[in-house]
């Protein structure tokens, strides 16, 4: 379809296409074989030393950007905000995201270390919600009305002009406020661990600000956390959005299969050295890749996404991409109808 236009599904499958319920596990099956077979070939660093290096580099580069804002030279003082923002978006996007997906390391016992570190030391959020969200109801019924569409992104009652360019620098103050409403829900220990793991990232920042970075008042660190965690809000954002709604929605009764249910309700956004290296592929350029082996890497669905892509244009099935700016506009035009009324479910008939 062209570039901004969701596709929609023929009325019966494209020629050739399997039908009936086996069709679409054999293909995710003969897809699944050949992404294997990748994986398979792959060293460690492949695997997981890249993305493991980046998030590392990021780490150390922290004492860099704390040391910068000491500087009563704007550029270097800009640098420092620069650096740290990146850093932080590294850490909370890309850190979080492979964590929560146990991506970065086939230790269970790491993986749980990571994840804790990851959201809520990090992003301020709570890991048991982090994964139901995102992992059991994003990844399990994408596009499914009303379980995994997409809608916590979804606030009718804002304007598409405050949504787009103005929500995104309230995410840093609403995550830990929405991670502390759901405490209530979770065990007490539970409750606790996360509360306090919350409480030292936020006042490690804060502290590192007046001690390391020099910053007289409280107001001044506050404010600089507040720009520093906001400044890859508004792609951060955006990019939630532009993945996966206007693409086809489904309902819970009708869902497709699983290889249909992310070749049509997914999209990949073109490369982006800034955003691929702060969210990582799986969240730009690899999403599709992402949706359909949500335990590989970043640099994994890279590896993959030419098999994927072929495959799925050789079986007929949509490979969903458009750049960023065609999506940015889409939404500006469109939002009423992709972000305040209900969007219309599709119909899949000879592909349930």
């Amino acid at each position: 379809s062209p570039p901004g236009v969701p596709w929609r599904p023929p009325m019966e499958p494209a020629p050739g296409a399997p039908r009936g319920k086996g069709g679409g596990e054999a293909l995710l099956g003969e897809l699944e074989a050949l992404v294997q077979d990748v994986v398979r070939t792959s060293s460690w660093w492949e695997r997981h030393g890249v993305d493991c290096a980046i998030l590392a580099l990021s780490l150390l580069a922290v004492p860099a950007g704390f040391l910068s804002l000491r500087s009563e030279n704007v550029l270097v003082l800009a640098l420092g905000v620069i650096v740290l923002g990146v850093c932080h978006y590294t850490l909370t996007v890309k850190g979080s995201h492979l964590a929560t997906h146990g991506a970065l390391t086939k230790s269970k016992r790491w993986s749980r270390i990571w994840e804790l570190f990851f959201v809520e030391v990090c992003s301020s959020f709570t890991a048991e919600y982090a994964k139901y969200g995102h992992v059991k109801m994003h990844h399990g019924y994408t596009n499914v009305l009303g379980l995994g569409d997409s809608s916590t992104w979804r606030l009718p009652f804002l304007n598409r002009y405050v949504y787009m360019f103005f929500a995104p620098l309230l995410i840093p103050v609403i995550t830990p406020l929405v991670a502390v409403e759901r405490l209530r829900k979770v065990e007490l220990r539970s409750a606790v661990r996360t509360l306090g793991l919350i409480s030292l990232g936020l006042y490690a920042h804060y502290w590192l600000l007046l001690n390391v970075s020099g910053f007289g008042s409280p107001g001044s660190a506050l404010l600089c956390m507040l720009t520093t965690r906001s400044l890859l809000a508004h792609p951060y954002l955006h990019v939630n959005i532009f993945q996966h709604i206007g693409l086809p929605m489904f309902s819970r009764d009708k869902k497709p299969r699983r290889i249909h249910m992310m070749s049509l309700g997914v999209l990949n956004l073109p490369r982006l050295p800034v955003l691929d290296w702060a969210f990582g592929h799986s969240l730009i350029s690899c999403h599709v890749e992402h949706h359909l082996f949500p335990q590989l890497s970043d640099n994994m669905c890279l590896k993959v996404k030419p098999v994927v892509s072929q495959f799925l244009q050789e079986k007929q099935l949509p490979y969903h991409e458009d750049s960023y700016l065609a999506r940015f506009w889409l939404f500006l035009r469109r939002y009423e109808e992709f972000m305040v009324q209900t969007p219309p479910i599709t119909e899949l008939v000879g592909l349930q």
